[in-house]
């Protein structure tokens, strides 16, 4: 009998059963520092909690099942009656359970509720990031519904619950709720105010028909969605549920469900309305004002969507690395792959640091700390977003050519990686928005310079970069061709400035000297070798 060919050795063992939460140091510090002294222990127990589902080897193989069997659109039924309804594997929704569950559609109501959330949202991306959608949405539509204190008393306690009910039925006859957003159309993509689809007043309050379509409609089978429409006194936003209250079903035609690059297990779809039923949200007019609440929470669950990618994709790599040997070592002793993976670390750490500071400034609710969100948010959508998917390529090589492999998961992570960046408005619209504000807010520069400026002193690269950063800020003269320059700074040096103040001195120094310093490549793995790299890989480094 022949023998065995070979017996495996030198490989990396499943990252599984373990808890995401307590394995990521950036982010349970993050927590601790912003959650305020009487729900901290709460907080910390229901994040761990999450944290071992996250990591068990149930809820990721929901996701990899999630991710492998996308949706399907079944317009018709067997008997020709139109239905436009969509199918999910059964882990899509188990993991969209977990979700609600855990109360990533409910911050508003709660203490600390937004930076609870948010690490929960981080931690539930690492699971899988298509359910995040719905999460997100159902989430953010809260600002925008209480604009009418009817319509948020009536709809704010179905989007706070925690039991998930996928059954399309009228939302007043439902536990919970969630809910889409269709902006975009396919004449005007991001320029809404080019939006043409018509809505007709009804002769009930508030009532109105509409007719046209949509290029874009996130989540098609929520409960229902925030819409832009155009009323007769201008672009005006509207819900518009997918079940009427007599129990038929709403005009909501799905044309067809979107192939996309990544994010899967999501359905994204074109849908069109021809006499669809929608009440008023706001005044007519102000649809973009009304909405805008909504755009800037999912813009920030766009950095969050990142920076958990970011996490996983670089917990991934060290843990690798960590047991794999390659020319008589363990690879993560190399001081090579050592400078890899501590510039993905760095990005990683300081991503989740943003995020969870504009979090907690939404829990703080402050004058101030609303203005520093108007910069802040779209600021770090655009850099961490855009950081995401060289960071998940490199991750991906740290693996080798089993990072090249779909059952590593990095593959999934790489397609997922530039998606945040394109939703709820490219880099572009980003950074022209950040001008706006700069143009048209005094107040919000002089939070982010307040923001910054507690890191006085603290650190001679980053004054440096505050004070290239007010020159650049004080010569505006044909600054959109530079904009995306002045917004990746504006980024960095508030990155800078957060990890300067609570980050391990090792993490400072070394984000300071590559990220503002000049003291780095264009690539990840040329940060200057005399800093304390081991340090911080061990920092990153998943404890299961």
């Amino acid at each position: 009998m022949a023998g065995t060919t070979h017996t495996v050795t030198n490989q990396a063992p499943a990252l599984v059963q373990y808890d995401v939460f307590g394995a990521d140091r950036a982010l349970v510090e993050a927590v601790e520092r912003h959650l305020a002294a009487d729900v901290l222990d709460e907080g910390l127990t229901e994040l761990s909690g999450l944290g071992r589902t996250v990591g068990s080897a149930q809820v990721q193989e929901w996701g990899a099942q999630a991710n492998e069997n996308p949706p399907r659109l079944r317009t018709h039924d067997r008997y020709g009656h139109r239905i436009d309804e969509v199918d999910f594997h059964p882990s899509w929704h188990r993991l969209l359970g977990k979700g609600v569950s855990a109360g990533l559609t409910g911050a508003w109501g709660r203490p600390g509720g937004h930076v609870r959330r948010a690490a929960a949202f981080l931690m539930w991306t690492q699971a899988e990031a298509g359910n995040g959608c719905p999460l997100s949405m159902t989430h953010a539509a809260v600002p925008a519904l209480r604009t009418e204190p009817a319509l948020a008393a009536e709809w704010e306690p179905r989007l706070a619950s925690t039991i998930y009910d996928r059954a399309l039925r009228p939302p007043g006859q439902k536990p919970g709720a969630l809910f889409g957003m269709g902006m975009t159309e396919k004449q005007g993509g991001s320029d809404v105010r080019a939006n043409t689809t018509a809505a007709r007043p009804l002769a009930e309050d508030g009532a109105y028909e509409l007719t046209g379509h949509k290029w874009f409609c996130s989540a098609p089978m929520s409960d229902a969605f925030l819409v832009l429409a155009r009323a007769p006194g201008g672009l005006t936003c509207f819900l518009v549920p997918r079940v009427l209250a007599d129990g038929t079903r709403n005009v909501f035609l799905i044309q067809r469900l979107k192939d996309k690059l990544g994010n899967r297990s999501n359905a994204s779809a074109e849908v069109e309305f021809a006499g669809t039923w929608a009440r008023r949200v706001g005044e007519e007019g102000s649809g973009v004002r009304t909405i805008i609440g909504m755009v800037a929470a999912t813009r920030l669950d766009c950095v969050l969507g990142s920076a958990g990618l970011m996490r996983q994709a670089v917990a991934q790599a060290v843990h690798h690395c960590t047991y794999r040997e390659a020319f008589g070592g363990k690879l993560v002793d190399k001081p090579l792959m050592r400078n890899v993976l501590a510039d993905l670390a760095l990005e990683s750490e300081a991503a989740t640091t943003l995020a969870l500071r504009l979090a907690a400034a939404y829990d703080d609710g402050g004058e101030r700390e609303r203005a520093l969100l108007r910069i802040a948010v779209p600021a770090a959508k655009y850099w961490v977003t855009k950081r995401c998917a060289p960071l998940a390529v490199e991750a991906a090589e740290c693996l080798g050519g089993n990072g090249y492999v779909e059952e590593s998961g990095m593959p999934r992570l790489v397609r997922e990686s530039p998606l945040n960046s394109v939703w709820e408005g490219a880099g572009n619209v980003q950074a022209l928005d950040v001008l706006r504000a700069l143009r048209r807010e005094p107040e919000a520069l002089d939070a982010y310079l307040r923001e910054v400026g507690r890191a006085r002193g603290a650190d001679h690269r980053l004054d440096a970069a505050v004070k290239d950063l007010l020159t650049e800020l004080a010569d505006l003269e044909g600054v959109e061709g530079r904009a995306r320059r002045l917004v990746e700074r504006l980024a960095l040096v508030l990155q800078g400035s957060l990890l300067v103040r609570y980050a391990p001195a090792e993490v400072s120094d070394a984000f300071c000297a590559g990220r503002l310093g000049g003291d780095a490549g264009a690539s990840f793995g040329t940060l200057p070798h005399t800093l304390d790299l081991a340090s911080v890989v061990e920092r990153a480094r998943p404890v299961t």
